[in-house]
């Protein structure tokens, strides 16, 4: 297996593509409307394969719809059930492949015992015609806010806004990719059912579990720039355990512009009878429905406001990261959960382009995370894997994202989280669906009424 070459630009620690390739990242934005039928994929990746053959060209996504599969009444099928793995790192081999790993799974493999399963590489991920075409329009109108991105953009809707990130500025091309991230693909709406499993001391013990309605509005297919009122995401969730969470709510909405769109959450007690506005409810808190182990802005590995951090792209590279785990959406808890780490035999991992960026905290801002890194899938534009530093510099938490293929979307789509708290040896499952009831429904893409997402409907359902 080879690397990519990397090479250091001249008064920046940007790293750049060498070689065929560095051509195609060293266009600007008003040029993709070519380059995206040509040099790169309708959202930004490379179209075509590495050297090695090991990441095969983007040929236009897994889109083909098994006959047999009963959509809306059965889970989405593993459309790899009969590959076998290539080869498994661990730790009697990891030092042969430490050019492809972070620095999180690598502590897991050393102090863990942890190992990956690698599979052959499909790079699945497609959208609607429609994102594609908003796309295009997103490359050549979308801005950063002023001066770094950091509270947020204007000028783009319904597909990435920034499909091939501004390298000549660091800084702001981090911000671009991890805007991206906040902006992935996930269809119109989706609604599951999922659970939090949290690992304390080798103990496997029910952290949260609930209905999470999701809309997203900034894919509103009839919306435009014009129409859109700056929320990325609104999403419900109800939980029904643990005993102690049964009938909490929660509605949220974040937003693309902060300056002028804040991100709001409404959160509903039981027993309370009122709905009562959080806004504490995200950086740095720690989330009860891990039993705190991940922080709010930890969830997907990162799911919060960007402000508190610079942001500064380093490059891209070729790194092993989980992927098409629609094996991992149909285990059971019991099966997926081990003491120290979900399950090697459940997880798929592939390799692929990733974009790398660093966040460190911007002057005079505070967050009990001051360095996180993160590994954006250039084709999904999802993290991929974090790792998070404390304020004494040493590693401390490794957060992995686990996409699955839906072909009926289409899209290559978040579902399972899990962050690693590497010091403690203790580990959460974040919200993810399972292969067991009742986290085994099959994820719905219906639309969401509007009315389900606001807070009245919440203090409506309140109970006292």
């Amino acid at each position: 297996m080879k690397r990519r070459t990397f090479s250091l630009l001249a008064g920046t620690s940007m790293l750049a593509l060498t070689g065929a390739k560095k051509n195609a990242f060293a266009q600007s934005a008003s040029d993709f409307a070519t380059l995206s039928t040509t040099t790169l994929t309708p959202f930004g990746s490379e179209r075509a394969g590495n050297a090695a053959g090991t990441i095969p060209a983007w040929t236009g996504g897994f889109t083909t719809v098994p006959a047999d599969w009963k959509i809306g009444s059965e889970m989405v099928p593993d459309f790899w059930a009969d590959e076998r793995p290539l080869y498994t790192v661990d730790a009697s081999n990891m030092a042969q492949y430490a050019s492809v790993l972070t620095d999180g799974v690598k502590q897991l493999i050393q102090k863990q015992g942890f190992s990956l399963q690698v599979y052959p590489t499909h790079r699945t991920q497609a959208s609607p015609q429609w994102v594609y075409d908003n796309i295009v329009k997103n490359s050549t109108s979308a801005k950063l806010n002023e001066p770094d991105g950091r509270t947020g953009f204007t000028g783009a809707f319904g597909g990435v806004p920034f499909p091939v990130p501004d390298t000549s500025n660091p800084l702001s091309a981090g911000a671009q990719v991890i805007w991206n991230h906040r902006c992935r693909w996930m269809g119109t709406a989706n609604t599951e059912i999922g659970c939090s499993m949290v690992s304390n001391g080798g103990q496997i013990v029910l952290a949260g579990a609930g209905k999470t309605e999701n809309s997203f509005p900034f894919y509103d297919p009839n919306g435009s720039v014009a129409t859109y009122q700056g929320y990325v995401y609104r999403n419900h969730e109800v939980l029904f355990g643990p005993g102690t969470f049964v009938g909490e709510q929660i509605t949220d909405q974040f937003a693309t512009n902060s300056l002028q769109n804040p991100d709001i959450l409404w959160e509903l007690l039981p027993g309370q009878g009122r709905v009562r506005k959080a806004p504490e409810l995200k950086y740095d808190t720690p989330s009860g429905f891990t039993d705190g182990i991940a922080n709010f802005d930890e969830y997907y590995c990162f799911d919060g406001a960007l402000d508190r951090y610079d942001w500064k792209l380093l490059g891209k590279q070729e790194m092993l990261v989980p992927y098409n785990n629609n094996k991992l959406r149909r285990t059971p808890v019991d099966v997926a959960h081990l003491p120290k780490f979900v399950n090697p035999d459940a997880v798929r991992w592939e390799l692929h382009r990733v974009w790398v960026v660093d966040a460190t905290l911007h002057p005079g801002e505070r967050h009990v995370v001051p360095h996180r890194r993160f590994f954006v899938d250039e084709d999904t534009w999802t993290i991929t894997l974090a790792d998070e530093w404390d304020a004494n510099g040493d590693l401390e938490k490794c957060g992995m994202n686990y996409n699955i293929a839906f072909p009926n979307l289409p899209g290559t789509i978040l579902l399972n989280t899990v962050l690693y708290n590497l010091q403690t040896g203790d580990y959460v499952t974040i919200s993810g669906p399972w292969g067991n009831s009742p986290y085994n429904a099959p994820i719905s893409f219906a639309p969401i009424p509007p009315s389900d997402l606001e807070p009245q409907a919440m203090a409506a359902a309140a109970s006292y």
